[in-house]
């Protein structure tokens, strides 16, 4: 008889996908190196996301008094006894930042169903 090695067998840890998934909801849980890597992604996203809103929004804000600054006789403008610039506020600015908040809100959701997505989906 020759002595043959054993045959090779490949093991392949949680090969079920509930026990990744248990893994990984453990890993956030537990707050690992890799819980806590898909934690910060999820706050690195919600940053750039507040970021991008903030300065779209201040970009708007600054350009309303550089408006007025370039094209003075816009300040003097009034409609229905009130001025331009008032008006601006009241039907633009404020509707802008309700907009960008609400924007925000839902792209925040958003990452955060992806990220449960991650955590619970993983294949």
């Amino acid at each position: 008889m020759t002595d043959h090695p054993p045959r090779r067998e490949r093991v392949v840890l949680a090969q079920r996908r509930g026990a990744r998934m248990m893994r990984t909801r453990m890993e956030v849980q537990e707050q690992t190196e890799v819980g806590d890597a898909l934690v910060r992604g999820l706050m690195r996203a919600q940053l750039g996301l507040a970021l991008r809103l903030a300065v779209a929004v201040v970009v708007v804000i600054v350009a309303i008094p550089l408006t007025g600054t370039l094209f003075p006789a816009l300040t003097t403008v009034s409609f229905l006894g009130i001025r331009l610039n008032w008006l601006v506020l009241v039907f633009a600015l404020y509707p802008l930042l309700y907009v960008a908040g609400r924007i925000y809100v839902h792209f925040a959701e958003q990452a955060e169903r992806d990220f449960l997505r991650v955590v619970d989906d993983e294949t």
